[in-house]
């Protein structure tokens, strides 16, 4: 496996001795990219030679491998305070309640089919990407293909999503080099990964295709599926607030799936009484820490944790939980007439 520095080295814009670097080798000259290729040939009956064409046309990408490196400082990683307010202000909110407003017949159905509520699916897609206005400007090949060859602490993750790609395009009748993404491959308004799109994404209307980067509906549909099938639980609760009358180390040292009843967590206190169905709910403790004040804590049900599922991060699941939170009030509050343009 090939370490990530040469790549980056390489893939990068410095001047030495006042001459450009070389650019890199198209990923067509990588030994490792073809015998991928001739896996692909011989387990799927991938055109190979069509395959080569397109990786000799692009190259390691310095900025998608920049991009995926954890933060040098570990204080911009993880301030919640800094991650919430990116999500749960009123420009999302506005722009979700119109989301919202424009495809009520939609949410509805999808709520009907798959019992997730209409505040989640429409924060999921505002958290990820403002209502389909920021679905990524990558190129979904070329980002794939430099995670796969050259990030090795996630390069078998990066090779699985790269072949569904592959496949995914094929099935769809797509050229590889025209889909655009994130950074780490994911496509469309819900930002779906290859693997995904291809297990839980639905035609929700019936125009018998799916597609996740111009469709709302279809959208729509494959968020409340993708949700469903990681065991979302219709009208159960997502998270509450808590107090600790204890040290937290243990309960956040098992992690974020619940296991637990919220009666039995020991020193966690529900910030305001709760009925006993919700007490005998399994739990887990939840930190929401920023650097230089106090953590929030919170307790995280199986909802909280099949929020987790679309992104492994509890911050990410309580800022859908909480613009969710925002939409649902907002909509019984607002008309379209009173939201404004910001």
């Amino acid at each position: 496996m090939k370490s990530a520095l040469p790549s980056l080295l390489a893939a990068s814009t410095l001047f030495c001795g006042g001459a450009q670097a070389a650019p890199p080798a198209p990923f067509s000259d990588d030994p490792e990219v073809r015998a991928f290729v001739a896996d692909m040939q011989s387990r799927h009956d991938i055109d190979a030679v069509q395959l080569l064409r397109d990786f000799a046309t692009i190259r390691p990408n310095a900025t998608v491998l920049r991009a995926i490196r954890p933060a040098a400082v570990p204080e911009q990683q993880r301030s919640w305070a800094r991650y919430r307010e990116r999500f749960i202000n009123t420009r999302r909110i506005d722009a979700g309640l119109l989301f919202w407003q424009a495809h009520a017949a939609s949410l509805r159905r999808a709520e009907a089919l798959y019992g997730v509520p209409p505040e989640i699916i429409v924060a999921i897609i505002g958290v990820e990407t403002e209502y389909g206005r920021n679905t990524g400007r990558f190129r979904v090949l070329e980002a794939l293909a430099s995670l796969a060859f050259h990030y090795p602490p996630r390069a078998e993750f990066f090779r699985r999503e790269l072949e569904d790609f592959l496949l995914l395009a094929r099935e769809n009748g797509l050229s590889a080099l025209e889909v655009k993404g994130s950074y780490a491959g994911a496509i469309g308004i819900p930002q779906f990964m290859p693997s995904s799109q291809r297990r839980y994404a639905v035609d929700f209307d019936g125009d018998a295709r799916i597609d996740l980067r111009g469709n709302a509906q279809d959208a729509i549909g494959s968020v409340a599926h993708f949700l469903q099938q990681h065991g979302w639980e219709a009208g159960a609760p997502v998270a509450l607030p808590v107090r600790l009358a204890g040290d937290p180390a243990a309960l956040l040292a098992a992690g974020i799936r619940p296991a637990t009843p919220l009666a039995e967590l020991p020193d966690v206190v529900p910030a305001a009484p709760v009925d006993t169905v919700v007490a005998a709910r399994p739990a887990a403790l939840i930190e929401l820490e920023t650097p230089g004040v106090p953590s929030e804590y919170w307790a995280g049900f199986g909802n909280f944790y099949t929020i987790t599922r679309y992104n492994r991060s509890s911050f990410y699941a309580m800022s859908v939980f909480q613009l969710a939170e925002a939409l649902r009030s907002g909509l019984g509050t607002r008309t379209t007439g009173q939201l404004s343009s910001r």
